[in-house]
């Protein structure tokens, strides 16, 4: 074969999004360079702002084996930056290698299941630097090796984080997520306390399975007096949100404050002098973060990306936590998947649907090659 399908999205000065799948040439390799065929790709929360930005999606249609939707004119300004551009889409995916350039580095890698971040991964073939890529042990799956990266290494400098900013435990929300879960075994097994913020029973009930030691369900008429009462026994003074909007930042702060000042005594206009750090890094509520200041003046909210982390800790470290990823994606990192997907039916307004809400314990898997 000399060319793969790949999946581009658009979005027009008119105000229109096209999500649509063309044959593309399959290149050829430098000599540092290797081919991959890939054989599965996950759909991350962060990859449904490159594939849909600000459209309506409820409006979308197929027209032609292009799925069209709406952008209404006030959220043009959002996108300005790649208004009439085809941009391929996708961020993580595995699967092997079938070419490879001539150093002894890509050579290496000829026959090896591996996994890359093209930012195409949505397509049946890549051309990546070899070095580059993460190489897997021979029992891995190229489903299990498809999400290596978005949330192994964001769990993994979750906990670079902490021990960098000196903090002993962490809090995470929406805590039943994929991510979530593989944050409790990896802080089972690092012995770090973590406090995990759900918001139904069911979501509580799949985090006691795995032996979570301390849920807070959010739903919960007194969430915040026992939200701390978990923070005064753990002293957990870091938070990481992924909700983003509304107040759940400001009563993760009240409840740090509230723990910390258990033993104060007399007036202290200022409140506690511990540090409170919450970071903000996803956005399943895009609604304006709310902050009730109710908790002192030594305190901190800001935003967070896991690539940032990594260029914080360096090439060195960060190369150990892609090996620790590696060696453990069939254990602490392991990801399962509601459903797969071939890149035809990714597009189709009934699979949207069911993706695009970013469910908590719901995740999507595309299998590129199920559409030769």
């Amino acid at each position: 074969m000399t060319t793969g399908k790949q999946v581009f999205s658009t979005i027009t000065s008119a105000g229109q999004l096209e999500l649509s799948i063309a044959d593309v040439e399959i290149p050829t390799p430098g000599p540092d360079d290797v081919v991959v065929r890939i054989e599965a790709a996950p759909i991350n929360p962060s990859d449904m702002g490159p594939l849909f930005g600000p459209a309506t999606i409820a409006e979308a249609n197929l027209q032609d084996a292009k799925l069209i939707a709406p952008v209404p004119e006030n959220r043009l300004g959002m996108v300005a930056s790649r208004l009439d551009q085809t941009l391929p889409v996708g961020n993580e995916c595995a699967g092997t290698v079938i070419s490879t350039g001539e150093s002894d580095s890509a050579k290496a890698l000829d026959g090896k299941l591996v996994s890359i971040m093209p930012g195409a991964s949505f397509a049946q073939y890549a051309c990546v630097p070899a070095a580059t890529c993460l190489l897997h042990n021979d029992k891995t799956t190229p489903q299990r090796a498809a999400s290596s990266f978005v949330n192994p290494l964001t769990a993994l400098c979750f906990l670079e984080t902490m021990r960098m900013e000196n903090h002993t435990g962490l809090l995470h929300t929406a805590a039943a997520s994929n991510l979530g879960q593989m944050l409790v075994r990896l802080c089972a097994a690092e012995n770090v306390p973590l406090v995990n913020i759900v918001r139904s029973e069911e979501q509580a009930a799949t985090l006691r399975a795995l032996d979570a030691k301390h849920i807070c369900n959010s739903a919960d008429a007194d969430f915040i007096d026992k939200l701390t009462e978990t923070l005064i026994e753990t002293g957990i003074t870091l938070g990481f949100d992924a909700i983003g909007g509304g107040k759940m930042a400001s009563d993760i702060l009240t409840a740090m404050e509230r723990a910390a000042s258990r033993n104060a005594s007399g007036l202290n206009t200022y409140g506690s002098s511990e540090h409170k750090q919450v970071y903000l890094y996803g956005s399943l509520d895009f609604s304006p973060t709310t902050l009730n200041r109710a908790y002192g003046m030594t305190w901190s909210i800001g935003g967070w990306l896991m690539p940032i982390q990594l260029a914080r800790i360096g090439r060195e470290r960060t190369a150990e936590l892609r090996q620790r990823v590696s060696d453990e994606i069939n254990s602490i990192f392991a990801s399962d998947y509601t459903a797969e997907l071939s890149l035809n039916e990714m597009i189709t307004p009934d699979a949207i649907a069911r993706y695009l809400p970013k469910r908590t314990g719901e995740k999507y898997l595309v299998t590129p090659q199920k559409d030769l």
